[in-house]
């Protein structure tokens, strides 16, 4: 994609244009390498909703980025750009999550989904929608990969992650996971959501094509994902966060953990990015924060160490940010330089 005399009139090093597309750049999706599918959808969120607004907070926050990243010198040239926030998406995000919430309330006071046939019914139009929105979502996605561009999701809850991988399932025979989050995520379902935030590497795990999962920073899971991670030791690594600070706290070195963290993983990489996953410090309006985690330091340098290695990244997600300022400002960083690094590595 040639966007030389989109670039000749931008001035880098000025005040961001605000009528411009995500980071103040003059691309738009049809002339962009990258493009960025905002997803603002929280229907299962089991603790703190939010995660909605989340895209939007990014896009507003990213104007007062800086576009030098030391990582992908220039790569955003070769442009990015975020499709509209579709805003049926919100309204029909708002219409599950009132019945979603129904359901959760009713669990928590201690009865069963079996027992109530309205519960039941509500289990089943959550459930529908949410595959719903999935399936567009990996058409979607496979639309932009069918014209060479790279699709990069903005979320909105861990969830929506599945239509993405399940599109590159479609076009690679095999890739592996990296997963920063403080959750392992492996439940088969969780509150009867099929498709909920809980419940997206499990299924991504269902997928013959994902070869190996590595998971970094994850500090809180139930028994019924251990005992599922525990029955796939040649494709599964936990990386946890008790575990890195142990190493450490005991003289290790980051760099060395970090490239054996990337020594597991084959050279096509989808980085899935639960904002969880860092110190709440980082992300304090996300929906399940967590003590503990990465610093964002920590996390740019395991994914920097995955670039320098030479593994390619066809495809990426950032999920689960708040709708706060200070998440917006962090989580717009992270997507600049994650989708430096994307391009990058497609180079």
């Amino acid at each position: 994609m040639n966007n030389h005399s989109k670039l000749r009139d931008f001035d880098p090093n000025g005040t961001a244009n605000t009528g411009n597309n995500i980071f103040g750049l003059p691309f738009s999706v049809d002339d962009s390498r990258l493009v960025f599918i905002p997803v603002p959808w929280d229907v299962t969120t089991s603790n703190h909703q939010g995660a909605h607004k989340g895209p939007g907070m990014i896009l507003q926050q990213s104007y007062q980025i800086d576009l030098y990243d030391p990582s992908a010198v220039n790569a955003w040239k070769e442009g990015m750009a975020m499709e509209p926030i579709d805003t049926s998406l919100v309204q029909k995000n708002h219409q599950l999550r009132s019945k979603a919430e129904q359901v959760i309330s009713f669990l928590e006071s201690g009865k069963k989904v079996e027992d109530n046939k309205h519960i039941e019914e509500l289990v089943e139009t959550v459930n529908t929608g949410c595959s719903n929105m999935i399936a567009g979502l990996e058409h979607k996605c496979l639309q932009y990969i069918a014209n060479g561009q790279l699709p990069f999701l903005v979320g909105g809850d861990h969830s929506v992650s599945t239509g993405l991988i399940r599109a590159l399932a479609r076009h690679h025979d095999h890739f592996g996971i990296l997963q920063i989050d403080a959750h392992a995520d492996m439940r088969n379902a969780y509150q009867g959501f099929l498709h909920s935030h809980a419940s997206v590497m499990h299924h991504a795990m269902l997928n013959d094509r994902v070869s190996m999962v590595i998971q970094a920073g994850v500090r809180e899971f139930c028994d019924e994902e251990r005992r599922f991670m525990s029955k796939h030791p040649a494709r599964l690594h936990a990386y946890t966060d008790h575990t890195l600070h142990k190493r450490l706290f005991g003289g290790e070195s980051w760099d060395g953990i970090c490239r054996e963290i990337v020594g597991h993983l084959p050279d096509k990489l989808y980085v899935t990015f639960d904002v969880d996953g860092l110190d709440p410090a980082n992300c304090p309006g996300t929906g399940t924060p967590v003590p503990g985690g990465l610093s964002f330091n920590q996390a740019l340098y395991l994914l920097e160490t995955a670039l320098k290695s030479g593994k390619r990244f066809i495809g990426a997600d950032l999920v689960e940010t708040g709708p706060g300022i200070t998440d917006g400002i962090i989580s717009s960083r992270l997507l600049f330089r994650m989708a430096g690094m994307v391009i990058k590595s497609n180079q």
